[in-house]
């Protein structure tokens, strides 16, 4: 049986003879209600951690205290935020001038790798690509102590430097293979219409494709930063207290004191995260679009 709706449409009827709709939008309703309390839940998860470090970041060093996480600060203070910079900002300095060229050349080195797999095929090109992705699998510890040992022989100062030539090399593996998937989408015309104006691959890789590749460079420049800000692993190896970037520096300040100082820890955390954090924030939507940018061919 079939009812009109107030536009004229014919609605199926149930066995009554009553409108099947108010039920289906009910469950509808329903699962909207579940998921956005799943969503909720999860938030909630997730800032948890966040509230205590605020909080902890915030009290004195009587009140901040594993009994008192909880609890907000009975006197707010921010002589932690400024023992924590004090600590923390050389530190801070250093390893921005780490990871904004290492995040750079490894951007560009993957792009124009990404371009010569994706787009001038040559014998033997599957096979390179498949090496270079390969170091993508090999875990950092399982080459470590050679890795110690061939930067030493190599003469390479300790420290910042170290950690750039580091993060650059172990950065090209997912640069190449992300800017690769990205001119893969890119169409046959553009590249055929810059050989048939007699550009050659250089000139077609910086006046053609280049400009386009803004997306992708989104993409794994806050890849890069990310991963070479909250980097540890080479830090401890190939570099100190007194030349190493802030994941270092911060170690030292929360295992440093006899005295475990919860709030100056807490602050020196959130200092730290702080440039990653705006990162996101400031270009966490450009993030996602350059990811599916190269998603769809064509």
């Amino acid at each position: 049986m079939t009812a009109l709706t107030t536009d004229g449409l014919a609605a199926p009827l149930g066995h009554a003879g009553q409108d099947h709709r108010p039920r289906a939008r009910k469950r509808f309703s329903l699962a909207r209600t579940l998921k956005f309390l799943a969503m909720l839940f999860f938030l909630l998860v997730v800032l948890i951690p966040v509230y205590v470090l605020i909080v902890t970041s915030f009290k004195g060093v009587g009140d901040a205290s594993p009994a008192r996480a909880w609890s907000l600060p009975q006197l707010w203070t921010t002589e932690n935020w400024q023992a924590a910079w004090t600590a923390l900002s050389p530190a801070i300095f250093r390893t921005l001038q780490m990871v904004i060229p290492a995040a750079l050349i490894s951007s560009f080195l993957g792009s124009m790798n990404g371009f010569v797999l994706a787009r001038w095929r040559f014998p033997g090109a599957d096979l390179v690509f498949t090496l270079i992705l390969f170091g993508m699998f090999i875990p950092y510890q399982a080459v470590m102590i050679p890795l110690l040992q061939l930067v030493l022989g190599s003469g390479l100062p300790s420290g910042i430097p170290s950690l750039i030539v580091l993060h650059v090399i172990y950065g090209i593996p997912i640069t190449t293979l992300i800017f690769r998937n990205y001119y893969m989408s890119v169409p046959n015309e553009l590249i055929e219409a810059a050989r048939v104006d007699g550009a050659g691959m250089i000139r077609t890789y910086f006046s053609v494709v280049l400009p386009i590749s803004v997306p992708s460079f989104v993409v794994v420049l806050i890849w890069q930063f990310t991963s070479a800000w909250n980097d540890f692993l080479f830090a401890v190896f190939f570099s100190s207290s007194q030349n190493g970037p802030v994941t270092l520096a911060l170690n030292n300040l929360a295992n440093g004191a006899l005295l475990q100082n919860y709030g100056v820890s807490m602050a020196g955390a959130l200092l730290a995260s702080l440039p990653t954090l705006l990162v996101y924030i400031l270009l966490g939507r450009y993030f996602i679009g350059g990811l599916m940018s190269g998603s769809v061919k064509g």
